[in-house]
């Protein structure tokens, strides 16, 4: 895919991966539009992606929680019409939230709250988002979601966060058979993003991994797939 001529929208965009994302695509040409509930730090993550871009770089945020349709909705539709071309080319769903404490939050001992306002976020928000652009997407879209190996391979202590890693796989699977377009997982391995305890790679050294996938990656390779690491720097020669 041309990203010059693309369209992308990134969810939860105000920091980690996502605000990267911003300054990544745009870096390629791609009319950007990213949506985060934080408006003040949308506003610092656009301006950050359009420095780093240069002067010719399309960004645009809009204040959005993906856990409400409509104001996910109303974010679809500025990205429908803010590139060069109708429609969307790319949405990296990846809004996510971590509201327990990594390695302390036994699932049997999760509060119903928490759980339902974790998969609200991590999984609604992906269909949410999904449902509002893939009718705006040609059949040559890609659907992005960010996961981990959280998703296929179970720690103590990680509660619903965990669960809704691995039922969101479970809707990017789903995807693959049901849509045109193609529907990915990207596992970037450990980041710092701040939803776990630990330290990871910066989200600039990942976020080529991203692009990889939106722009360069066959399609029929990562259709309903996990795009891992190794994947990705086989494919490249990364290091």
């Amino acid at each position: 895919m041309d990203l010059t001529e693309a369209t992308v929208v990134v969810t939860g965009a105000s920091r980690g991966i996502g605000r990267a994302l911003l300054s990544a695509f745009a870096d390629r040409d791609a009319a950007v539009v990213g949506c985060a509930r934080d408006s003040e730090a949308l506003s610092a993550a656009v301006a950050e992606a359009e420095t780093a871009a240069g002067t010719a770089a399309t960004v645009e945020g809009g204040v959005a929680d993906v856990r409400g349709e409509t104001a996910v909705e109303r974010v679809m539709e500025t990205a429908d019409g803010v590139g060069d071309t109708d429609g969307i080319d790319v949405l990296v769903a990846n809004a996510g939230v971590n509201l327990g404490s990594a390695g302390e939050s036994s699932i049997h001992e999760e509060p119903y709250d928490r759980f339902d306002d974790t998969l609200a976020t991590n999984l609604r928000g992906v269909f949410a988002s999904t449902k509002a652009a893939i009718d705006r997407m040609p059949s040559s879209g890609r659907i992005l979601v960010p996961s981990g190996s959280i998703a296929v391979d179970p720690k103590p202590g990680m509660g619903s966060y965990a669960v809704s890693k691995g039922a969101v796989e479970a809707l990017v699977r789903q995807l693959a058979v049901d849509a045109d377009q193609t529907a990915a997982v990207v596992d970037p391995g450990a980041v710092e993003t701040g939803l776990a305890d630990h330290g990871g790679r910066d989200p600039e050294d990942v976020a080529p991994m991203f692009v990889w996938a939106a722009a360069t990656a066959s399609a029929d390779e990562i259709d309903g797939e996990r795009v891992d690491l190794r994947m990705w720097k086989r494919a490249t020669h990364s290091r």
